[in-house]
This record gives C-alpha cells, sequence and structure tokens, in this order.
C-alpha cells in the first residue's frame, strides 16, 4: 500500500509540474501583453516589464517562476495595485468553496436518494420521474438552470434572493445551479449499480437467510452500489469548482471567478499563473486522495 501512495503522490506532483509549464508558456504566447496600454509611454512600460521580470528571457522568467513557488510566492498582481497573488486568493476563495462545498453535498445526497428510489422502483412512475430528472440535469447547462431558477425562485414568486451573498437564503439557488448537473450524474450511476447488485448471488443468499429486506437494502445492496462513486469523486469535484467561475458571474459571488475571467482578459500573467496553480494542485489532491481511498477500499485497485 506504501509503494501505491508514494506511486500516486509522484504522478501528482509530475501532473501539477507539467500544468504549470504549459499554463506559462501558453498564457505568453496570446497576442498582446499586460501591459499593452496606449497610456503607458515606453519608459513606464519597460520600468513596469523590468519588475515583473518580462524583460528576461523565458527560459529565465520560467526558473524564476519555480523558485517563486518552492517557497510559497505567487507573485504580485499586474493588473489590482500593491496586491498578491495569495491575498486576493484568500480574500475570495471563501466563497468559491462555500458555494462548491455546499454544492457537492446537495449533489451526492439528493442523487443518490434519487438513484436508490429509481432502482428499487424498476418500471414504475418514481423510477421514471428520477430518470426525467437526471435528463433535465445532464442536458441543460448550469448557466441556463440559474437563470431559470432565478426567474421564478427569486423574479416571478420572490421566494429567495437572486444575486449577492450575504446569509444562507442567498446560497440556496447557486447551491442547486451548481450541482444541479452533478446529482443527474450521481443518481444515473447509483441506479445502474444498484440494478447491478441487485442480481449478485451474495444478495439472493442474504434473502434465503432470513435477512429482513431492510436489512438487505441498507446493509448489502446501498453498501455496495456505492463503491463506483467514489472512484467519479474526483472529476465531480473538478468539474463544479470550477463550474464555480459562470455561477459566480451569474449570482454576483465575490469569489474568484471574477478574479480568474478578469485576469484573462487583461492579461494578468502572475494572477492566470496563480490561480491555475492554485486550483491545480486543489484538483490534483482531490483526485489523489480519491485514488488512495479507493484503493484503500478495494484491494485489486493498489495491486495492479
Amino acid at each position: 500500500m506504501k509503494k501505491y501512495i508514494l506511486k500516486r503522490i509522484i504522478m501528482s506532483v509530475i501532473t501539477v509540474l507539467i500544468l504549470i509549464t504549459v499554463v506559462f508558456f501558453l498564457v505568453r504566447l496570446m497576442p498582446g501583453g499586460p501591459f499593452t496600454n496606449p497610456k503607458l509611454t515606453p519608459e513606464v512600460k519597460a520600468v513596469m516589464e523590468a519588475y515583473y521580470g518580462l524583460d528576461k528571457p523565458l527560459p529565465v522568467q520560467y526558473v524564476q517562476y519555480l523558485k517563486n513557488l518552492l517557497h510559497g510566492d505567487l507573485g504580485y498582481s499586474m493588473s489590482y495595485s500593491n496586491q498578491t497573488v495569495t491575498s486576493l486568493i484568500l480574500k475570495a476563495f471563501p466563497y468559491s468553496a462555500d458555494v462548491g462545498i455546499r454544492a457537492l453535498v446537495f449533489a451526492f445526497s439528493v442523487g443518490i436518494v434519487l438513484g436508490i428510489i429509481a432502482a428499487l422502483n424498476r418500471g414504475k412512475k418514481l423510477d421514471f420521474l428520477c430518470i426525467i430528472i437526471a435528463i433535465i440535469g445532464t442536458s441543460v447547462p448550469d448557466f441556463i438552470m440559474g437563470g431559470i431558477l432565478q426567474y421564478f425562485f427569486g423574479i416571478r414568486w420572490g421566494l429567495l434572493p437572486i444575486a449577492q451573498y450575504k446569509g444562507i437564503e442567498y446560497t440556496i439557488l447557486p447551491m442547486i445551479s451548481l450541482g444541479f448537473a452533478t446529482l443527474a450524474s450521481v443518481s444515473r450511476i447509483m441506479r445502474s449499480s444498484m440494478l447491478e447488485v441487485v442480481n449478485q448471488d451474495y444478495i439472493k443468499t442474504a434473502r434465503a437467510k432470513g435477512i429482513s429486506e431492510f436489512q438487505v437494502i441498507t446493509r448489502h445492496e446501498i453498501r455496495n452500489a456505492i463503491m463506483p462513486l467514489v472512484t467519479i469523486m474526483g472529476p465531480l469535484v473538478a468539474s463544479i469548482l470550477t463550474g464555480t467561475f459562470v455561477i459566480e458571474s451569474i449570482f454576483a459571488i465575490p469569489g474568484m471567478g471574477k478574479y480568474y475571467v478578469d485576469s484573462i482578459s487583461s492579461l494578468d500573467y502572475t494572477m492566470v499563473l496563480g490561480m491555475t496553480v492554485f486550483y491545480g494542485v486543489l484538483l490534483v489532491i482531490a483526485t489523489t486522495i480519491t485514488d488512495i481511498v479507493y484503493g484503500l477500499v478495494d484491494p485489486r485497485i493498489r495491486v495492479s
């Protein structure tokens, strides 16, 4: 098991290094630059480029950036004066994390329940209802879902606020908008997994021993059917966290989405790189933890 965990950690480090390298050079290949404002004189532009090290060759800039990263230095933003990338991330990420965690809890809890209900009522009205919900979640993008929820629950019925982020009631619509697609995926996987487990020999044996139907469902069917969800948890976490960018714009949430979009449009190299590295490390850690947990649960994974 130690060898398996070490292998996953090494692969994670290599993945993050490749991500940093690709983004570092790609962002500098984009037309223009952070100091292309026509109001800047050539002298001021030269001073700014020297301050941020942009006057040096790309390989030198790359090596220097890696050295700074090793010391936890993401640099200063080129568009937000006198503000470090780290300080901006610390300021905005709690909002993005709050939305993402709420959406994850909502998606997994409701999705698992819907999948179980659909499997236990296969071919009945409840099954078709759960399938329709899953189809809607898969087909409708989160920003469309957000607009629909804002119109009905906010504008037409006046039940919930449609923007800002000032209390629990402000989190409901963003949470549903962001988590609905994941809910659909979880419910479909849970339903399919439950239907596969139902026909296994150990389930028939449990029933033959006289175990109550409730115990068969909770201790055997659900417990084994939920395993495939562990494998997709990493990618689902990634999709929800990166999906907050659009949702934050729709619901005027002061999270990282605003800074990330603005930094790309203004070609703020340090901001784009810093946030990409932050999210990249976060998502790689989530995926690695998922792989390790699955290896602990299923010995066949770490053996292979």
